[in-house]
């Protein structure tokens, strides 16, 4: 029988995408892929190192796993493997360590899955890591990520992902419509365009190749896709060329992920973001000017270093203002060796507590504010597995999340809906349309 290997992935779209690469690479080495729960030889842990919490969730991974299958071999990687490989290491039950140079030679680090009593580790300087690796999810999503630029030049203060994954390296214009054909070619719908810095697309050995909006001008080419969606690009990098192509394009969804991560200029100048609330704006304006019923998502960060409870409050008035759909909050966290782990004005961990708190319920007024502006609107949904109570879950172009009695029919398909009303946990629910687009 071939050897049994199973995945855990924290974090991004982009490490899911990274994860589904890993899988391929092991089936192409002989090994089965089964659930985590299925006594698997080999687990591969990938991690995300964005908050203290992600690192608290892979020493939490690791012990259930061998709690399932004590003997496994366990490997880490992702982000908190590259920047913490020695405090990895020491993790009870961790095997072997691979930085973000090695993670993708996974198979040739694996030549014997004995336990030994210390971690093997594998980690290079992440400016080792220069290389693009090409990545897409696969048949455990309705949706593709499809994986087209790495790493970061940016210098955010909070920020350790350019410690993690290094320079910011793009593929080719080529090789993305490559796998997109590939992606096509199966019954994937819908692909999400995913990178630590999207908008950066086009850097290829150092230099400047291309940009981000001739990926999207070849990616709408591309036949036997229906949805095309960015899963996140910086205000400063959102061109207007780039909001007036997705108006009018055929494949690219009126939904935008826009990080803001703070509505003040003063604390935007200590993240050391490279712009101003003005220009988000001005992007939020144009967005709706051209695509009324697009849906906007906004990150932002509360508790950063010398953010006074008046600077938060001209955050949420900002927010509160913009014609934006929902927020993805997220609590600030010291980071080793970034610039804002040295900075004063450190904010308590309560105020933090109930800013985010603050921001969450935001959040939901946002959302619930945005839904009934869809109602009554026919749209495709395209329905994805999970099932809940009973229910299954699908979203439209602008990402409304629907809600519609399990049908095993329904599932990876588009179906054309009425959206009638906001169920009491927030989705919206439907009623059917005459027609049912089968692809």
């Amino acid at each position: 029988m071939n050897k049994k290997v199973a995945f855990y992935t924290l974090g991004c779209k982009l490490n899911y995408s990274e994860t589904s690469t890993l899988g391929r690479l092991f089936s192409n080495a002989g090994f089965d892929t089964v659930d985590f729960t299925d006594t698997p030889d080999v687990y591969v842990i990938n991690t995300c190192s964005v908050t203290d919490n992600a690192d608290k969730k892979c020493k939490k991974v690791v012990k259930e796993a061998l709690k399932v299958s004590p003997n496994a071999y366990v490997t880490i990687v992702g982000c908190y493997a590259q920047l913490k490989p020695k405090e990895i290491a020491e993790i009870p039950g961790v095997d072997m360590v691979l930085g973000a140079a090695e993670k993708f030679q996974i198979i040739d680090h694996i030549t014997d899955l004995t336990k030994n009593p210390k971690a093997l580790v594998y980690n290079q300087p992440v400016s080792q890591a220069n290389e693009f690796v090409p990545a897409f999810s696969f048949g455990d999503r309705t949706r593709t990520f499809l994986k087209v630029q790495d790493g970061c030049d940016y210098s955010c203060s909070f920020c350790t992902i350019p410690l993690a994954r290094g320079a910011s390296r793009s593929d080719t214009i080529e090789s993305v419509i490559d796998q997109a054909k590939q992606i096509a070619a199966t019954d994937v719908k819908e692909i999400v365009l995913t990178g630590v810095n999207l908008g950066d697309f086009g850097i290829i050995n150092g230099n400047r190749e291309t940009k981000f909006f001739d990926l999207v001008k070849a990616l709408d080419e591309v036949e036997g896709i229906d949805r095309i969606r960015i899963s996140s690009i910086e205000p400063n990098l959102l061109t207007d060329e780039i909001i007036e192509f997705v108006a009018q394009s055929k494949r690219f969804v009126p939904h935008f992920h826009i990080p803001l991560q703070s509505g003040s200029n003063k604390i935007l100048s200590l993240m050391r973001r490279r712009y101003k609330r003005e220009l988000y704006v001005d992007r939020v304006a144009k967005i709706k000017e051209l695509m009324p019923n697009c849906c906007i998502g906004v990150d932002v960060i509360v508790g950063f270093p010398g953010e006074t409870r008046e600077d938060f409050i001209d955050t949420y008035n900002f927010l509160n203002e913009l014609n934006i759909s929902y927020l993805h909050v997220f609590t600030y966290s010291e980071r080793e060796n970034t610039l804002a782990a040295e900075m004063s004005g450190i904010v308590p961990g309560s105020a933090r507590a109930d800013r985010s708190k603050m921001l969450h319920i935001l959040s939901e007024k946002k959302r619930r504010a945005f839904y009934e502006t869809q109602l009554g609107r026919t749209e495709d949904v395209l329905f994805e597995r999970d099932i809940k109570e009973g229910y299954m879950h699908g979203f439209t172009r602008n990402y409304v999340k629907v809600k519609t009695k399990f049908d095993p029919v329904l599932v990876n398909e588009l179906k054309t809906v009425c959206l009638s009303n906001i169920s009491p946990d927030g989705d919206v629910e439907i009623t059917e349309g005459e027609e049912i687009l089968v692809h």
